[in-house]
């Protein structure tokens, strides 16, 4: 009897990794669903770039994005820059309400990749009241880059502002290599 009840402990636990908990890095069939809401124009900052997978994506596509990480020496908490005109990220989960506060702070459009637990919380409710807050949520789970598991045991979605998304809940359905958005808008990752 004991022994099926650690074996269960076990499978509800999260796979064990190396590094650090905050090592997930954002596949391209990830930042795909946010393609349709970026403006051309746009200077966009990814501040938290770790691997670089969001910027080298979105540089691929055309866009003009540029990327800065505390590991590198900038520390996006604390900085006052303003050469940007929307901000898409992945950050450390750990600091996730950081860098919510941070980017309605800020006040300039934003994507944060975030575990959907994002939004639960007290104070995270109150800025999403106060502010507003627009999601990208996905029909499975990310099989994010940097973890050694095989496949992420929570779920993710976009938290959006600014973008002009068109529903305050937006379903995208992702498959690995491929990606279909349901609103009108459908293409292939190559």
């Amino acid at each position: 009897m004991e022994d099926l009840k650690n074996q269960q402990q076990r499978t509800m636990m999260p796979p064990k990794r190396n590094g650090s908990p905050d090592d997930f890095y954002t596949p391209d069939y990830a930042i795909a669903p946010l393609i349709p809401y970026l403006k051309e124009d746009w200077k966009i900052w990814e501040c938290a770039s770790g691997t670089g997978s969001i910027v080298n994506f979105l540089s691929q596509k055309g866009f003009n994005i540029f990327g800065t990480d505390k590991k590198e020496g900038f520390d996006f908490l604390n900085s006052d820059r303003n050469d940007f005109d929307c901000i898409i990220t992945n950050p450390p989960f750990s600091l996730k309400d950081k860098f919510l506060e941070k980017c309605f702070e800020i006040g300039k459009p934003f994507a944060l990749l975030l575990p959907i637990t994002a939004l639960e919380g007290i104070k995270r409710q109150e800025m999403y009241k106060k502010n507003g807050i627009k999601i990208i949520l996905f029909n499975r789970r990310i099989n994010y880059k940097g973890h050694n598991s095989g496949s992420c045991w929570f779920s993710s979605a976009w938290f959006c502002w600014g973008l002009n998304l068109p529903e305050q809940l937006n379903f995208v359905e992702l498959n690995r290599g491929k990606l279909i958005v349901k609103n009108e808008t459908s293409w292939n990752i190559r």
